[in-house]
Order: structure tokens, then sequence, then C-alpha cells
């Protein structure tokens, strides 16, 4: 029952394929760090590829037929894609869907402020982190501000060589007793993740110099008034480029691979599909995971069952019950990863159900805490069809679910999407530190992930 090790079964041309895929990765993450930037770059892809904007489509009342490929942007922030297929859509589609949202600190609408000399900004962290993690680490800022005419700024400091980083401090292990002998889950709270903008005063300014003199250097340079910050959302993240990772380099660390391996893996496939499959196939890239699928951007909002409305009606065959049928005959994989084995807290996991990097693709056939609570939990019949394409596909892949039972437990997208009765089950890369500023994952799991959900799009029915 023990799954092969995926690097045992490549030759070298499958080699130089797992060291070229993880190349380029490592170019998407590294210039994707937001569910925006994520959002344009897949955009720009798509687009290279041949696929044109629904709401376009929708505009031109053009009629969608069997190999067009069309996608939705919705509000920058998520991105569906169609390739129409050759049956009708009621008959179901095969679905791949992502998040591209990863935790981070947000900063807070009025954050701005002058102490000790320094100037400060406010945050509000976004989905689980260890708050600890965050402190004494170089921070990149990322987002848009959008000024009340509608004009946007674009922001990106801290990546460049010659860029300045910010950062949260922490307080010297000398005076830190009293810090010390707290719980790590209060040693630093949510309050305490203020960053460090400046400590250099205006001259001649006499009421808070030191943010003075910031708000200086973003009317300078950015055209920003301080006001302006209540329309920006600003995102402090991890400063600096993902890595190979271990002395044989089999591994990559960076920020975001919860869950930007799985979205790249997930587009990689959407670009790769060839001629006009038989079914539908929709890749779903959406937003507000890490904070339970809200929001407009998120999975729980609509935009998906919208979009297959407004497909039917370019097909002409749109009705509430095509609609319905549609979503209800699909076949889902909800690509999130999964927490890789540890040895170095191996009593967390259950090593027969555990993940283990390197070994391939993770299926996760319930999610959930504890006693499946919150949990989808995939069908039989469904899990062994998927036996049978990754088997047939020559995929390298695994089962595994999340940690000891009762150690806790977690959830993604598939619990939503089920609730429309399609057929969902979890599938992944395995994570080392995950949510961590800096998480690990293996290159071969990533290619063989690419595997799979290309094979899954293809073959699903």
């Amino acid at each position: 029952m023990e799954r092969p090790n995926a690097w045992k079964t490549y030759n070298k041309t499958e080699l130089k394929k797992v060291e070229a895929l993880a190349a380029e990765y490592r170019t998407f993450i590294d210039n994707g760090k937001t569910e925006r930037e994520c959002a344009e770059l897949s955009v720009a892809a798509l687009e290279k590829a041949g696929y044109v904007s629904l709401d376009q489509v929708i505009a031109a009342k053009k009629a969608l037929k069997p190999g067009d490929k069309v996608y939705l942007n919705q509000m920058g922030k998520a991105v569906l894609t169609f390739l129409i297929g050759k049956k009708p859509l009621a008959e179901g589609m095969n679905i791949v869907g992502a998040h591209i949202d990863s935790p981070r600190l947000d900063l807070k609408q009025n954050p701005l402020y002058e102490d000790g000399d320094f100037a400060l900004a406010d945050t509000h962290y976004y989905g689980g982190i260890k708050k600890y993690q965050w402190v004494a680490r170089a921070l990149a800022l990322h987002g848009v501000v959008v000024k009340k005419d509608g004009t946007t700024v674009r922001i990106t400091i801290g990546e460049k060589d010659t860029d300045p980083v910010v950062g949260v401090s922490d307080l010297l292990p000398h005076l830190a007793q009293d810090q010390m002998s707290k719980k790590m889950s209060e040693a630093i709270t949510g309050e305490d993740l203020d960053i460090i903008l400046g400590g250099k005063p205006l001259k001649d300014e006499e009421k808070e110099p030191v943010k003075a003199y910031l708000l200086k250097i973003l009317k300078d340079e950015y055209g920003i008034e301080e006001e302006d910050l209540i329309s920006a959302e600003i995102e402090a993240v991890p400063a600096g480029k993902s890595r190979d990772f271990g002395l044989d380099r089999s591994m990559i660390i960076g920020y975001g691979h919860d869950d930007r391996v799985c979205a790249f893996a997930e587009l990689k496939a959407v670009l790769e599909l060839t001629g006009i499959p038989a079914y539908t196939c929709c890749g779903m890239l959406v937003d507000k995971e890490e904070i339970g699928s809200v929001g407009a951007t998120g999975m729980r909002s609509n935009y998906l069952e919208n979009a297959v409305a407004e497909i039917l009606e370019l097909q002409g065959a749109y009705s509430e019950l095509n609609v319905r049928r549609a979503l209800r005959n699909s076949r889902m994989l909800s690509c999130d990863v999964s927490a890789g084995f540890d040895p170095m807290y191996a009593g967390a996991f259950e090593k027969k159900n555990a993940a283990w990097l390197g070994r391939g693709v993770c299926f996760n056939k319930f999610t959930g805490s504890r006693g499946k609570s919150g949990s989808n939990d995939a069908n039989a019949e469904y899990l062994a069809k998927l036996r049978r394409i990754m088997d047939e596909n020559k995929v390298c892949w695994q089962t595994a679910e999340l940690g000891k039972v009762d150690q806790g437990g977690g959830g993604t997208i598939a619990y939503i999407c089920a609730l429309y009765g399609m057929e969902v089950i979890d599938s992944g890369v395995s994570v080392l530190n995950m949510h961590a500023p800096m998480e690990i994952i293996s290159k071969a799991d990533l290619y063989e992930s690419v595997k799979a959900y290309k094979a899954f799009m293809q073959k699903a029915e």
C-alpha cells in the first residue's frame, strides 16, 4: 500500500521537464504574491493561449460552440476558464478549482501613526497564521490605492534589490522574560503586528514629523494622500524570491505555495489542453478561501453558476433547470494543498494516512476536523474512477488526511461546490511549513499535479 516516490520513476527527459516546470512556477509565485497579481498573470497567459473574455462574448452576442475558449475575470481577484466541449453543458463539466489568496498582513483603512520616533502602520492579519512567525523578518508591500477620481495606483515595494523593505519588530531575548513565559499563541497578538515604515523626521515639522516625512514620500513618489489609504488594499508579504531548497534542489521554498502551487498546476493544465474535449473543461482560480470563501470573489458567491447561465444562453440552451443540471452533473477536483509529513513533528501525523513530499499528487477523500466536521466526504465510486484515470495516465498519486484524528483539521472549497450535488474530492500538493511565511514543496509533486489535472479534465466522465 506504500506509494512509490515519484523521483524514482523519472528518466533524464522527465527530470528536465520537472526542472523546467519548477522554474516556470517560481517565476509565477515570485510575481504573483497577491490574489490580484495572480489573477492578472493568469488572464495574460489565457489571452495569449486564445481565451476570450466572457463579458466580450456576451456583449457581442456571439454564439459559443465546441472548442471555444472563454474566461471570466471576477473583480480582478478570481478567474474562471471554460473550454467548451462536445457534449451539452447540461451533461456536466470537468472542473478543477484552486484558490489564489494566501495568509498575510493587511494594512488597516486608517493605518498610519507615529510613536517612539517611528512611522508605523496598523495591520489586520488575513487567514490562519502563527503570529510569531511574522516578526523580525523583511516584508514587502503589494497592492493598489484607488483615489476618489477612480485612478488606481499600483504599489510594489520591497522586491527589487534596490528597494527598501519593512517589517514588524520583536523584543530582544534579554528583556523578553514576560513574553517568553506566555503561550506561543499569546506571545505576539494581532494588535502587535504593526509594521515599521520609517524613522526619519521631516525637517521643521513639529507635529508627528516622522509620519509627515512618510506622507511626503507617498505624495512625491506615488501621488497618494493619507486619506487615499481608506480606499486601498495593501498587503504585507515576505520579501524576496522563492529558492531551490535542499542540496539536491528537489524542493522549492517560497511564500504562498498554499494554494498558488495548485493554482499554477491547474492553470498550466488548462493551457496545455488541446483539441475539443468531450465535456466542457472548467478551471477556477478563486479568492478568500483562507477566510471562509466569503465575499463577491469567494467560492460562496454565485459567479460560477452565473457564468454557466451565460454560457448556456450563448448556446441557445438556457433554462434554470439546465443550469442546475450542468452543476449537478459535473465532476470536480478541489485543488488545495495537504499537510506534508514532517519527521520533526511526526506525533501530529498518522503515517499510513499522511501526505509525503515527493510521492505525487495527493487525494483527500475528506477534510474537516475531528469527526469530519465541515467536510466534503467524496464517494467511493468517484475515487475509484480517479484511481483508474491516474493509473492509466501514469500519474504518481497518494491519499492522505489532515493529521491525526482529534489533532485539528481544516477545510477547502470542496464542500461549497458539493452543495450543487456534483462529485468533488480534494486533491493537491503536499506542503511543509503550511501557512508559514515560507513554505516548502517538492518539484516532483508539482509535476505530477499538472499531469493529474490535465488527465482529469480530458478523461473524467
